[in-house]
């Protein structure tokens, strides 16, 4: 039986999972794609941190870049992280070599995947990058494989476990966003830079990815429309409950016309929706075609076990000589993404601070329907002060008619706070 030596740059939570799997589970993996998978070598910031697994026995580079150039290395695993430096340049080199990598950065794929892809196919090795995008569950495979004869129609999903534990955790406690952000902070949850998190950034990168494979086209991050959870607050989460609704970042890409929206937005779901259902720090894809229809991904959406399950799913189809393009079609085939702006029409969610003062809701009335949007429910709330809650739930509009009448509201002279305005996903 021959041996597939891996080289591992990065030994954090993800790296050290991986060590275990390979150490744990050698017999298995062996059965399962017919080469032992062995570590060869290894490398990360610092020699002397206790990862809680025995590293002894491999060499260690001090530079990934060494590590992916070494020649008892078959295939080169990434789990630096960082769209550029260390762990690109260490990635290039593999390609160059002639080697397969397997990575979880989804962010040096969201920023460079086009390029990257083009290098592996030019070099006729795999890029793998399953654990990249939801952890533990199969998305990437689901669509570049599972998917593969259909005509997708819709990719959406909760993408970022951290944001849904804040959302539900503010939900089933009744507390601020701003008390949840600093328990999530302690408990380690958030990246060195929070907006990554709860500005969507992280979750945009995995949807670019997951929107590439399922509609053909270049990886286009800058195309995706960002919009964090900050400005959501325990009165949106209750009122949205109150009327069947949960409140999710969610990630939406779609075909509309000869284009592609996408958007990664705190949305409106039905509550008894599987999104809907979703607690904790968990994840879901949902994954709509002209064949199959409604397909249903849930699981561990971070963590070293789930992480590292994804890592080594690809690396066994390396070991098993699985060789597919890195987003499903050649690279070169890929065409530019064309962007078509806000997608297809929905309902939304409007909040409102007005004027308690007659004709306040006429105004709002007269400034929607200009813009041609239908008023679908209205509830006001008691209120202790002189400025009086409203919620608005619209019928189904286009994006530029939202985009109109929120502007139009701030010259109406009685809406005395930005409004926030949520879209509602029927799913």
């Amino acid at each position: 039986m021959t041996t597939l030596r891996l080289g591992i740059a990065g030994l954090g939570t993800v790296g050290a999972g991986v060590v275990l799997i390979v150490q744990a589970r050698g017999d298995l993996l062996a059965a399962r794609c017919g080469r032992r998978i062995e570590i060869a070598a290894v490398s990360a910031r610092s020699r002397d941190r206790d990862r809680g697994v025995d590293l002894s026995g491999y060499a260690w580079e001090d530079d990934p870049v060494a590590l992916a150039k070494r020649g008892d290395v078959d295939v080169f695993v990434e789990l630096m992280g960082g769209s550029d430096g260390p762990a690109k340049a260490s990635v290039e080199a593999a390609l160059a070599a002639g080697k397969p990598v397997v990575t979880a950065n989804k962010a040096m794929l969201a920023l460079h995947g086009q390029a990257l892809a083009e290098a592996a196919e030019a070099a006729g090795v795999p890029l793998r990058f399953e654990a990249a995008v939801a952890g533990a569950i199969p998305c990437v495979k689901a669509l570049a494989e599972g998917m593969a004869g259909n005509r997708v129609t819709r990719v959406m999903g909760v993408m970022n476990g951290t944001c849904n534990y804040i959302l539900t955790r503010m939900e089933a406690e009744g507390l601020p966003y701003d008390e949840v952000f600093e328990e999530a902070r302690a408990l380690g949850y958030l990246e060195a830079d929070p907006t990554l998190d709860v500005g969507g950034i992280d979750a945009g990168h995995k949807l670019a990815l997951l929107s590439a494979i399922a509609f053909g086209t270049r990886v286009d991050f800058d195309g995706v429309e960002l919009q964090g959870i900050e400005r959501v607050s325990i009165d949106d989460i209750r009122r949205a409950r109150d009327m069947g609704y949960r409140i999710k970042l969610l990630g939406v890409a779609e075909a509309v016309g000869d284009g592609v929206a996408q958007s990664m937005r705190p949305t409106l779901v039905p509550a008894d929706s599987p999104l809907g259902a979703l607690e904790g720090a968990t994840n879901m894809v949902v994954i709509e075609g002209d064949a199959a229809g409604q397909i249903v991904l849930r699981g561990a959406g971070a963590g070293a076990g789930p992480t590292a399950s994804a890592v080594m799913a690809d690396v066994m189809d390396v070991a098993r000589g699985h060789a597919l393009p890195p987003f499903g079609q050649p690279a070169a085939g890929l065409a530019a993404a064309s962007r078509a702006v806000g997608g297809t029409d929905h309902a939304h969610y409007l909040r409102l601070s007005l004027r308690d003062e007659p004709g306040a809701l006429a105004r709002v009335a007269t400034v929607l329907g200009e813009a041609g949007i239908s008023i679908d429910r209205m509830r006001q709330y008691d209120h202790p002060g002189a400025d009086a809650p409203v919620l608005i739930v619209t019928h189904p509009c286009a994006a530029d008619a939202l985009a109109r009448a929120l502007a139009g509201l701030e010259g109406t002279g009685v809406v005395t706070e930005a409004p926030v305005a949520l879209q509602i996903q029927e799913v």
